[in-house]
């Protein structure tokens, strides 16, 4: 059976049939196949996909999501390779297709865009139809509507979410992790702030210059800025940087009335199967949080 699909740099892949050999370049999606009845397909993953744990255990890694072995993939003769814009080195890429490799690159940048993706998957492994992976799509779309209704009723609390620490790196609202803090009734406090160039001018202390085609949705900030912003909440999630409790303790010492929180970054920036069960676990914690805003005393 014929499957054709387009990715999201617009590309249309075609493939003869449901593809039986896989590598995945993403944790997202290592697991987004094997939510999708697909486990069996896969025969590559990077160091990076740690779930599930029983099925990528199994798979041998083909190295880092920005440094994966080129060779080492070819070796594997996959039908197809599922990457992501973000994740991924155009370079990389590029090589693979050169080489005649199928390769499927997703950028969901909205919570919404991920579970379409999932979607897409199913498609593509020809498990669209199968009643369990119905419900896994079914389930997470519910999902997504509930925390939107929610949202309409309780008004948001403004967040500060880092992704790094030194330096000191924020997201803006064109991100897959400010859309599900808003989703789940937290506003991100530097939704409008962009990626400034050069580094001099991305902290303020130089004139910024065009970007170009550069990424501009990571911007480098200031403590004095987090400040300036003041947040009722600040966020810091267990990846991409491992935020410690040393780290928490120079949020807390701000001159803000902030609850400071450490959680699980898989929730925030897993696109797809993990957005299923985890758009009502961040809004629980939001939910949890909006009580302790509410309860602790404003400072000057």
């Amino acid at each position: 059976m014929l499957v054709r699909v387009r990715d999201d740099r617009g590309r249309t892949i075609t493939m003869p049939t449901a593809p039986a050999r896989v590598v995945s370049l993403v944790p997202s999606d290592t697991l987004n196949a094997c939510a999708v009845g697909a486990a069996s397909a896969l025969v590559g993953r990077t160091d990076w996909c740690v779930l599930p744990e029983d099925v990528v255990s199994k798979i041998p890694s083909v190295g880092g999501t920005k440094n994966p072995r080129v060779d080492d993939i070819c070796d594997l003769r996959p039908d197809l390779v599922i990457a992501n814009q973000e994740e991924n080195t155009r370079g990389d890429l590029e090589t693979l297709a050169q080489r005649g490799v199928r390769v499927l690159v997703a950028f969901p940048k909205r919570v919404a865009d991920g579970l379409a993706h999932l979607a897409r998957l199913a498609r593509v492994f020809g498990t669209e139809g199968d009643a369990a992976v119905k419900d896994v799509i079914r389930r997470g779309y519910d999902a997504h509507r509930r925390a939107e209704a929610a949202r309409a009723e309780t008004a948001p609390l403004r967040a500060f979410c880092p992704i790094w620490m030194d330096p000191l790196m924020t997201i803006n609202g064109a991100t897959f992790i400010s859309d599900m803090l808003d989703l789940a009734g937290a506003q991100n406090a530097f939704a409008d702030r962009e990626r400034r160039y050069p580094l001099a001018a991305d902290i303020g202390g130089a004139k910024p210059k065009d970007p170009g085609e550069r990424d501009v949705r990571y911007p480098r900030v200031t403590l004095d800025e987090v400040v300036a912003r003041k947040p009722e909440l600040v966020i810091l999630p267990d990846e991409p940087h491992p935020f410690s409790e040393a780290d928490a303790d120079v949020f807390r010492a701000l001159p803000i009335a902030t609850r400071v929180v450490r959680t699980d970054g898989k929730d925030l920036c897993w696109y797809g199967a993990r957005s299923v069960d985890g758009i009502d676990r961040v809004r629980a914690m939001i939910d949890q949080l909006r009580g302790s805003v509410a309860s602790k005393p404003k400072t000057a």
